[in-house]
C-alpha cells in the first residue's frame, strides 16, 4: 500500500487547513488509518486515528473539538480537516495505515513502528 499525503502549508493562528491521504489500493478500507505528527525535537506522536470500514474515530487530547478525520471509501482517502489552529500544532504531518485489527481506540494506543505503511509528510506551519 502506497500512501500520498498532500495539503499542508502556512496559515494563521485561528486558520484552518484540510490534509488528505490517498491509498494506492482499495482494500485499504478494511485498514485502520491514522494521522501522526512530528514537531523538531519531539517524538512523532499520534493525532487522530479512523477505522474506514466501521468509522469509528479516536482523537488526541490535544485535538479533540478542533480535528476531524473522515474518510472517503470510494476515492481512497482519509481527510483530517483542522480548525482553530494552534502555533503549537505546527510539524510534519504523516498518515499510516495498518492492518492490525482493533478499533479507533484501540489504533490510538498503537506505536508509531508498529504501523505498516506510512505515506511522506507535509508540513503545517501555524504563525501567531
Amino acid at each position: 500500500v502506497q500512501l500520498q499525503a498532500s495539503g499542508g502549508g502556512l496559515v494563521q493562528a485561528g486558520g484552518s487547513l484540510r490534509l488528505s491521504c490517498a491509498a494506492s489500493t482499495p482494500t485499504f478500507i478494511s485498514y485502520g488509518m491514522a494521522w501522526f505528527r512530528q514537531a523538531p525535537g519531539k517524538e512523532r506522536e499520534f493525532v487522530a486515528g479512523r477505522r474506514v470500514q466501521s468509522g469509528t474515530t479516536a482523537y488526541a487530547d490535544s485535538v479533540k473539538g478542533r480535528f476531524t478525520i473522515s474518510g472517503d471509501a470510494v476515492r481512497g482517502v482519509v481527510y483530517l480537516q483542522m480548525n482553530s489552529l494552534k502555533p503549537e500544532d505546527t510539524a510534519v504531518y504523516y498518515c499510516a495505515a495498518t492492518k492490525r485489527l482493533g478499533d479507533a481506540q484501540t489504533l490510538a494506543t498503537v506505536a508509531p513502528d508498529e504501523w505498516d505503511y506510512w505515506g511522506q509528510g507535509t508540513q503545517v506551519t501555524v504563525s501567531s
